[in-house]
């Protein structure tokens, strides 16, 4: 078979699969003739004939894939113009802190948020599958490890970890804007939002200032941050109130902590 031949194959196989590609998988067209080196030379070929293109080829922690360019984004959303659902302040800020320092226990978490962290979080963080247990620390309790998973890297379009926004501890906090950013792009990308269980009305606020509380549920979906993860001493930062929403919660006095 000549290269432009094997081309064609690649390029028929990588449109019409659902998911990325690995190489093993690609192997497996040609029967294992093609070696890994030839392969992935034959694959960066074809991605410089789609250069100027709308599709592009990529290649993330799970294999290869065709996908459109970011620059066609707000072209695509008129395709489906409804509002997708979006992640609360602290779902985002816990797989932030997830991704940067994993692998981390729940202990890990709360300790940098400076409030416990609720199951529902890691409950929707894990049927989102962004995050998954690797393991447990051998200390009492024995506290499971998470860690990010493929699709995580996948729906940021990312090959590996080393490829996350640069981490300037103590500075300005544009990396975790970026990361903010891409999620959220992420949960508008994906097909479908798996939600969790409906969380219990929220009590009314009283009179007197009250903590956030330690083991109310997260809800499922929450209006978008628009501000930083983290303020500019890189301490997590509290939610802000959206002023559009009718029911806003009870005021927060928590205390941050770094």
């Amino acid at each position: 078979m000549n290269t432009q031949d094997a081309k064609r194959v690649l390029e028929t196989a990588l449109i019409c699969a659902s998911q990325p590609l690995t190489l093993r998988e690609l192997r497996s067209l040609f029967a294992d003739e093609l070696g890994a080196d030839t392969l992935r030379s034959l694959l960066d070929e074809l991605g410089r004939d789609w250069e100027d293109r709308g599709v592009e080829l990529v290649a993330l922690a799970s294999g290869w894939r065709f996908q459109s360019r970011p620059e066609l984004r707000e072209y695509l959303d008129r395709l489906h113009p409804e509002k997708p659902p979006r992640y609360s302040r602290a779902v985002l800020e816990t797989l932030a802190i997830i991704a940067y320092r994993q692998p981390v226990t729940r202990g890990d978490i709360e300790d940098i948020r400076g409030v416990v962290v609720a199951s529902q979080i890691v409950k929707q963080l894990e049927d989102r599958g962004w995050i998954e247990a690797i393991g447990h620390r051998e200390t009492p309790g024995r506290p499971a490890l998470y860690a990010t998973t493929k699709a995580f890297l996948d729906d940021l379009g990312l090959a590996s970890l080393e490829q996350l926004p640069a981490l300037d501890v103590g500075g300005e906090p544009p990396a975790f804007e970026a990361l903010q950013g891409q999620l959220l792009e992420a949960a508008e990308d994906a097909p479908a939002e798996v939600p969790g269980p409906a969380a219990e009305p929220a009590p009314e606020p009283s009179p007197e200032p009250t903590p956030e509380p330690a083991f109310a549920p997260e809800p499922a979906e929450a209006p978008a941050p628009s501000s930083s993860l983290f303020g500019d001493d890189g301490t997590p930062a509290l939610p802000h109130p959206d002023p559009s929403d009718p029911n806003p919660p009870p005021p927060q006095h928590q205390p941050e902590s770094a």
